[in-house]
């Protein structure tokens, strides 16, 4: 068994990176190593959330490569701040999950016995705590640590939403009850929703909160029925102080249900307790719902998130990449972003597609990954329809023809030499492409549309009355229609 933690973790967080990356993230060395301790491998989060999250999410990729780092059959513990590591492991074989183990392994085993009669020792086994199991009796949703207000890309289409949702983690009970986000699929609103419990946790730490799925809530109101434990029930969701339900239009047509958390609702709503709710509709357009309900989901405020825009897709697929510790060019952000916009949950998909192409070639992520990550339909897609001119070929030609850097060209230096011909670039893309304004102006390193504009207009001017650069604008149009 090695001797040394910190270059064990080292090895095990080496081998998630490679095998699992898109488990891998750049926190993960913000953690700590503790050592082995009857069987197991103690690793320190740096907050209770970051454990759980690495639980729930991480348990079976830091299994599997503390494993095959030390070639034993380990398994890793998830501690938080506060979690003692030796009295955990001391007393990890008096747990009720070790005794159902036992019970469980004596139900499918049959007894060995010494010639005497007397029953064989079992053979020592290493400790492997279910963690899962335990976080699974909470009955609660996981919060990833990462959906926080910091990381939310504010932007046209959730600025509302957004500024609604920091207004109740600042003032939980009195800003806005209920809190009501509607939208489609993958566009923010459970990273608001998880946003609103962390920073509420992070002001507040002994604060009651309850985050759940209304599938959640309606498997646990039926168990609770089923066995007669409805004052378990009412206590898990009414003595809370802030109480979130994601998806709350799947109370459609469950009248028993939609009984159960309309007295809910009112408990909580008249002890002043924070009620925030998502859906993929509106209140009113919630098929089959009580008019009670939607009318107290109305009570508060009901804010919408649309589809991101261009440039807020291109910094959700940068921020998106950075917690995975991926260096995404802008030229890929781009196009990725040119491509996909219907919703976040697919730029996501994108960035792990890309990562996990990345570390199995073992190379840096380009445009000609990207086509081979994301399909040949992609790749097509990426070259402009019609003129079949991309905007990185036309950055391409632009800085072989004027021998400058692609770097320069994209870069922030005013110099003529570098800012006329990167004009000439934004001119070319608008002339030979159907890229918009704002889209030009991200692939010529993230300008604002009025720069593009303002540099189309110049050349076009300049064209009528320099023979020379009009040459120069054709030169590079027939190296484009070469390629």
């Amino acid at each position: 068994m090695p001797d040394h933690p910190t270059k064990v973790l080292e090895d095990v967080l080496a081998h998630i990176r490679s095998e699992h990356p898109s488990v891998a993230r750049r926190w993960f060395d913000e953690l700590e190593p503790l050592g082995f301790s009857a069987g197991a491998f103690g690793v320190r989060a740096q907050s209770e959330l970051h454990r759980d999250y690495l639980r729930r999410n991480g348990l079976d990729a830091f299994n599997d490569a503390i494993r095959s780092v030390t070639g034993q059959l380990v398994a890793v513990r998830m501690l938080g701040p506060d979690d003692q590591w030796d009295n955990a492991s001391k007393n990890e074989r008096s747990t009720k999950e070790r005794a159902d183990a036992a019970s469980a392994s004596q139900d499918t085993k049959p007894q060995h016995t010494h010639e005497g009669g007397r029953p064989t020792p079992p053979a020592p086994q290493p400790v492997v705590r279910s963690e899962r199991a335990w976080l699974d009796r909470e009955q609660s949703l996981p919060i990833n640590p990462e959906y926080s207000f910091d990381q939310f890309v504010i932007g046209p289409n959730n600025q509302m939403a957004h500024a609604a949702a920091v207004a109740v983690a600042d003032n939980p009970g009195h800003a806005y009850n209920p809190l009501f986000i509607h939208g489609g699929v993958g566009l923010g609103k459970t990273h608001l929703l998880q946003a609103i419990c962390l920073k509420i946790k992070e002001h507040q730490p002994d604060i009651t909160m309850h985050y759940v799925s209304c599938d959640g809530f309606m498997t646990q109101f039926m168990n609770a029925v089923q066995s007669g434990r409805m004052v378990e029930f009412r206590h898990t969701f009414r003595d809370v102080d802030l109480l979130v339900i994601d998806d709350i239009h799947f109370l459609a047509k469950r009248d028993r249900t939609q009984e159960e958390f309309f007295h809910t609702f009112n408990a909580l709503y008249q002890c002043n307790k924070q009620i925030v709710l998502s859906s993929d509709a509106a209140p009113e357009d919630i098929p089959e719902l009580e008019d009670r309900l939607v009318s107290r989901f109305l009570w508060g405020l009901v804010v919408k998130v649309e589809k991101p825009g261009f440039e807020t897709r291109v910094e959700i697929l940068k921020r998106k990449a950075d917690e995975r510790g991926l260096e995404l060019p802008d030229n890929v952000a781009t196009e990725i972003a040119h491509h996909i916009d219907t919703n976040i949950r697919e730029l996501e998909g994108a960035i792990t597609r890309l990562q996990i192409f990345s570390s199995t070639k073992k190379c840096d992520i380009d445009l000609d990954l990207t086509r081979e990550a994301l399909g040949e339909e992609f790749a097509t897609a990426m070259v402009s329809a019609g003129a079949g001119i991309s905007i990185d070929s036309i950055i391409s030609e632009v800085s072989a023809f004027y021998h400058i850097k692609r770097t320069d060209l994209l870069g922030k230096r005013r110099h003529k030499s570098i800012a006329h011909p990167r004009q000439i670039g934004m001119y070319l893309a608008r002339q030979q492409t159907k890229h918009s304004l704002e889209e030009v102006g991200a692939h010529f390193g993230g300008r604002d549309h009025t720069t593009v504009m303002h540099a189309v207009r110049t050349i076009s001017r300049k064209c009528k009355e320099d023979q020379e650069l009009l040459s120069q604008i054709r030169a590079i149009e027939s190296r484009l229609r070469a390629r």
